[in-house]
């Protein structure tokens, strides 16, 4: 058997079980998609020339599993797994949805991974707007600092705008823009996270901080810290390496990484580079499409 057979067999389990999950997931109360919507672009509060959509995608969007099934999905913000410690007001089921060219290039690229012994595991997707404005109204509460000790040891809550680590608007509202990780094969699965448990710096060596199956990166993902710059000096050996193949297969199909970020990156041309959506993540947002 080839090292891609043995790859697609590994993975198809898991692809299986993300599906049976994600199509029976209940989605949250109060985001039920209108029907007949077709989420054009509308003006937003938010700024000048910024557009919010409706509540349905338009269908330039997709489910990632539609497209590249063998992409394993740990969608941190509908867990309380996150800097936040609570699940993410927009985030109704664990579902990576981005544009189709994005979804399209992320194909490609995991079959080169694949070939290698290696998947894509995504940590989030497209991010509705009321998602970031969730993160905001968190950051100004600063006595809410509970992930402290795991996202951001080494920042002060009050600096979290300033350092650029939070903003008002987010590319990945617009739908081109994942975070995303690497995981050997066969993949091992991720021990549950349990609110209240001893928190580690997401700096730290790789078998102390959470493990979540990736191969090391340096830090953890969402690691509030300039450690996560992708090209920082202080990472090297194996850790550089990684991270250098994460970038080099997501360049090779489009995708420019964020510096300050080394799971951030952005397919590119955007098919919306000027619009926010605010669409719920839901199977029933991308539903037909």
């Amino acid at each position: 058997m080839t090292r891609l057979a043995s790859a697609l067999r590994a993975l198809a389990a898991t692809a299986a079980t993300l599906l049976a999950v994600t199509a029976a997931a209940p989605g949250a109360s109060g985001a039920t998609v209108t029907a007949g919507t077709t989420g054009a672009p509308g003006v937003s509060a938010t700024g000048e020339g910024s557009r919010t959509a409706g509540p349905s995608a338009p269908e330039e969007f997709v489910a990632l599993p539609t497209v590249a099934p063998t992409i394993i999905h740990d969608m941190r913000y509908i867990t309380p797994h996150n800097f936040m410690g609570e699940r993410v007001d927009g985030y109704d089921q664990p579902l990576c949805i981005l544009t189709r060219p994005a979804a399209r290039a992320l194909q490609r690229a995991q079959w080169k991974l694949l070939r290698q012994g290696y998947s894509l595991k995504v940590y989030d997707c497209y991010r509705p707007q009321r998602a970031v404005d969730h993160f905001v109204r968190w950051a100004k509460d600063l006595e809410d600092e509970a992930m402290k000790p795991e996202f951001y040891p080494q920042v002060d809550k009050s600096r979290l705008f300033t350092d650029g680590y939070i903003a008002e608007k987010s590319g990945h509202s617009r739908g081109s823009t994942v975070d995303l990780t690497i995981v050997k094969l066969p993949a091992k699965p991720t021990r549950p996270y349990v609110p209240g448990e001893k928190l580690v710096p997401c700096y730290a060596p790789q078998g102390e901080r959470f493990r979540d199956n990736s191969i090391d990166m340096g830090t953890g993902y969402d690691c509030f810290d300039t450690l996560s710059h992708t090209d920082d000096p202080r990472v090297q050996g194996e850790q550089r390496a990684n991270r250098q193949l994460l970038k080099n297969t997501l360049a090779d199909v489009g995708f420019t990484n964020l510096p300050e970020e080394w799971w951030h990156f952005t397919h590119k041309p955007e098919v919306f580079p000027d619009t926010y959506f605010d669409f719920p993540v839901s199977w029933r947002s991308v539903a037909g499409h």
